[in-house]
């Protein structure tokens, strides 16, 4: 696992470009075989994150959701590991997630809702938990304030087997 250790913890990430950035520098670091598992609601910035990551790695966008597609890679253009960008939301088991042969060992691979799913397909992994603000009343945010640029908590933790 090759993530400088000082992303551990807890942090908050002010806007979208801030989360952009932050996926960006986890990006430049992360190396072929490195597994994120990325938890967090509709509109915490999963997507917004992996995009930076993207960036970071030097592979080929756009990076959008795989929501409908499940998965899909993005191939390098500077030498390094692609990335394999995979939306578990509609999988209902990890034995699903491993029907689909993901290459783990040669690429960078990101898995949003992938929590309590994902974790057998590595020794290791970086957990990452983003956070979004709830509405005033204490429940959800309207979904036209899904995209809203208010501050995301982030939680990045290492998990092993």
């Amino acid at each position: 696992m090759s993530l400088d250790p000082s992303f551990l913890g807890r942090s908050e990430i002010a806007t979208s470009d801030a989360m952009e950035q932050l996926g960006r520098r986890i990006g430049e670091q992360l190396e072929a075989g490195d597994l994120l598992i990325l938890t967090g609601p509709l509109g915490a910035g999963k997507t917004t994150f992996t995009r930076g990551l993207a960036e970071g790695l030097g592979v080929r966008g756009p990076v959008q959701s795989p929501t409908f597609v499940i998965a899909r890679t993005h191939p390098s253009l500077v030498g390094r590991a692609p990335l394999v960008h995979v939306d578990a939301y509609r999988l209902g088991t990890g034995a699903e997630l491993d029907d689909l042969d993901l290459d783990l060992v040669r690429s960078v691979v990101v898995i949003e809702w992938g929590r309590g799913m994902a974790e057998d397909l590595a020794d290791s992994w970086w957990d990452i938990e983003l956070e979004r603000p709830v509405g005033a009343s204490g429940h959800d945010i309207e979904p036209s304030e899904l995209d809203s640029d208010a501050p995301r908590i982030v939680t990045i933790t290492r998990g092993a087997r």
